[in-house]
């Protein structure tokens, strides 16, 4: 099956990456795929894997849109189709949006991702949906994207849970994926406080603990995360390797600017021999 195009757009997505992964994964042969956080899944979506994937996020209403995209793909559609962007229906789609997994409430999830402000993900104290309108008045969604999606999806599990729910179903020469939020800024020392919330400086050592597990399983592993000397600490261990690549970024909202931004690539893969 050809690359195909995630269905949602992700803040922290790794389609930058997607150019990357056929030199980082070299000549291994990997037998299961592993992304437990899986968000706009960009790589997922872009390489081949044998057998079968395990794919789960934390977030309840984007695993829901997952399982609603493979299992009830047309549903989506039909509902998604008849969804007008205009301000006014963004904000009753937003108040009608539920945790429940129905293909219209995956539709709503998919209709908000692409229309609101930046495509963010946020939410109040209450669990609701809160990003405003995007203003995209000339967005078209394709709808093929959703169809692509359910045919890739279909011989993958997929759960809502901690990174660690699938840990026992890893098995030699799987691939795990791991692409969490990040704790720390960019290149500086600053910590950025929402994603505390999501995934706290403990729960990078924890991950750090997860990694040696799936080594201790001569299974391989791949890790994203923030360039910045107290992830280098925590995370590079000797026989792993660390890559450092640059990627484009836009900060900040109409009046946007381009920067580029340095991420860590941590992996167990050995370096393929070009000579």
């Amino acid at each position: 099956m050809p690359n195909i195009e995630p269905f949602v757009r992700w803040a922290g997505g790794k389609t930058w990456l997607i150019p990357y992964m056929s030199e980082l994964i070299g000549n291994i042969q990997i037998e299961h795929y592993h992304e437990p956080f899986l968000g706009g899944g960009a790589v997922f979506f872009s390489t081949e894997h044998a057998k079968k994937s395990y794919l789960s996020d934390a977030n309840p209403q984007l695993i829901n849109t997952y399982l609603q995209v493979r299992d009830n793909p047309e549903d989506v559609i039909h509902f998604l189709e008849n969804m007008p962007n205009t301000e006014s229906d963004y904000y009753q789609i937003r108040d009608e949006f539920t945790l429940d997994n129905t293909p219209i409430n995956a539709a709503r999830f998919i209709y908000l991702n692409q229309t609101s402000f930046n495509g963010l993900y946020r939410v109040n104290r209450n669990g609701r949906y809160n990003v405003p309108y995007g203003f995209r008045n000339t967005w078209v969604y394709h709808m093929d994207r959703v169809r692509s999606a359910s045919c890739k999806l279909q011989n993958a599990r997929i759960e809502v849970g901690d990174f660690e729910i699938n840990k026992y179903r890893i098995k030699p020469h799987d691939l795990v994926f791991l692409d969490p939020p990040y704790t720390v800024s960019h290149n500086n020392n600053g910590f950025i406080q929402y994603n505390q919330n999501l995934f706290s400086l403990d729960d990078q050592h924890r991950l750090k603990v997860f990694i040696e597990y799936i080594k201790h399983h001569d299974a391989y592993y791949i890790l994203t995360n923030a360039a910045h000397e107290t992830i280098k600490e925590i995370f590079l261990t000797q026989g792993d390797r660390i890559v450092e690549l640059q990627r484009n970024s836009l900060i900040g909202g109409k009046n946007a600017t381009r920067t580029s931004i340095s991420e860590y690539i941590f992996t167990n893969i050995p370096e393929v021999n070009h000579e």
